[in-house]
């Protein structure tokens, strides 16, 4: 089972096993984003993927392994590295995982929680519209972002997303 995983920067050639992970498509582009894995019994490989490197994270309760290009959104099994589905041209910026293994993705101004996979995902509601969303770090169960209050752009708000209640609260702004 995976239970690490880190962008890194091409390995040499024969540095690690590696797999590619590709999908013909005329919209590709000739990016490519490198993650090492490791095992649980400390075995590392590589995985390639279509696309400029954004984020990768790990849901162990889960056992799957989300990874997110400019190119494309991957959901891994956790369990043997299989791809299990993709999503083509992803509007997504943030990826992270919840301390209860939940995946949260958002782009610039809407916040989702993935349910099962990635092709079933729930939006979750915010009291303001957002823009520019950039998630910071998990403090126990909420995630502390910023972003703007869409079309007031003045207004630079630190926002939390609580994973136990499902409620994004204003911080301060």
């Amino acid at each position: 089972m995976i239970i690490e995983a880190e962008i890194i920067s091409q390995p040499y050639s024969g540095e690690y096993t590696e797999r590619i992970y590709d999908n013909e498509s005329p919209w590709n582009s000739q990016s490519w984003t490198f993650i090492m894995f490791t095992n649980d019994n400390y075995l590392e490989w590589c995985g390639q993927f279509r696309g400029f490197p954004r984020q990768v994270a790990i849901s162990k309760p889960n056992k799957i392994v989300l990874v997110l290009t400019s190119d494309y959104l991957y959901q891994l099994d956790a369990e043997t590295g299989s791809l299990k589905y993709l999503e083509d041209q992803p509007q997504y910026h943030n990826l992270t995982v919840a301390p209860n293994g939940d995946f949260i993705i958002a782009d610039y101004y809407n916040f989702e929680k993935v349910i099962t996979t990635i092709k079933e995902k729930e939006q979750i509601e915010s009291p303001i519209q957002m823009d520019l969303i950039k998630f910071k770090k998990w403090n126990n169960s909420k995630l502390e972002f910023t972003c703007d209050e869409f079309l007031k752009w003045d207004r630079h708000l630190t926002m939390t997303y609580d994973s136990e209640t499902k409620k994004i609260e204003i911080v301060n702004g």
